[in-house]
């Protein structure tokens, strides 16, 4: 059962299962805990692991004035602090990573390690074009159905779309009582498009994952080797056949790398 948690001046929405060493998931535009359910199904024996609504997504308000992903990076300071978590491995997809790059520019010490799914330190003309046609059609489009049919267009493979688990995520998400205003999206997607990390990735001092899809459309693998290039000792891998979000759509191997990755990050601390 979740809870909210203060964090500064903003309750957010957590949730946390299993027992072990502390693992910290951050989603990406408009996802809320429910994304990382087969992580938090399927690495529960391993590893406590919390994960939460950012803000203007699902049980977290979206507060008055400017956001920006340094606010986004102190408000997953905020829930470890809160948890009374001294620090975690942290995992990020999409706007997610851009988000866990900054907390660990930002609060060091809250990190251990880093998975940064779908990555880029900065968007190129393709990725920015894509966001803000996103933007613009969370506006224009004739329902929620045909918003998340559009979007998901890029975010799946069309195996997923095919084998009907595309649909069976679109008729959880129209079942979703939290919905998130349009104006809470297009501020979370101003704030992702407009971050740049490329000249501080340097800094990052710890354990770091990359992973890419080898058919995502959006942050393509040429723009996630940028950010293992620009992390010090980063591990880079492609999951060739998988698009925006392997961790959902093949969660049994994508547990299973990132479980390896965390194993040896424990084995060489010990």
């Amino acid at each position: 059962m979740g809870k909210h948690v203060r964090a500064g001046d903003l309750d957010i929405w957590t949730e946390q299962a299993g027992e072990g060493p502390d693992v910290l998931l951050i989603g990406g535009l408009g996802d809320t805990v429910e994304s990382w359910q087969l992580q938090l199904d399927g690495l529960a024996d391993r590893y406590r692991l919390t994960a939460f609504d950012n803000r203007g997504a699902g049980r977290t308000a979206m507060p008055d004035g400017p956001v920006s992903v340094e606010a986004m990076a102190d408000d997953a300071a905020g829930v470890l602090r809160a948890l009374d978590i001294g620090a975690a491995h942290v995992a990020g997809f999409s706007g997610g990573s851009i988000i866990a790059q900054e907390l660990a520019l930002r609060h060091p010490g809250l990190v251990r390690s880093l998975v940064l799914q779908s990555t880029w330190s900065v968007p190129d003309p393709y990725l920015r074009s894509w966001g803000l046609f996103i933007r613009s059609f969370a506006e224009v489009a004739p329902s929620e159905r045909a918003f998340l049919e559009g979007l998901f267009l890029d975010i799946y493979t069309a195996r997923a779309h095919n084998d009907g688990t595309v649909s069976q995520f679109i008729e959880e998400v129209l079942a979703f009582p939290h919905k998130q205003r349009t104006e809470d999206l297009q501020r979370f997607i101003d704030a992702i498009l407009s971050h740049d990390t490329s000249d501080s990735l340097p800094q990052i001092a710890v354990p770091t994952l990359v992973l890419a899809g080898g058919r995502d459309s959006t942050s393509r693998p040429e723009l996630c080797r940028a950010v293992a290039n620009g992390i010090p000792g980063a591990l880079f891998e492609v999951m060739e056949q998988e698009a925006h979000q392997p961790f959902q759509e093949v969660p049994d191997q994508w547990n299973a790398r990132v479980h390896a990755f965390w194993r040896e990050v424990e084995e060489q601390a010990s």
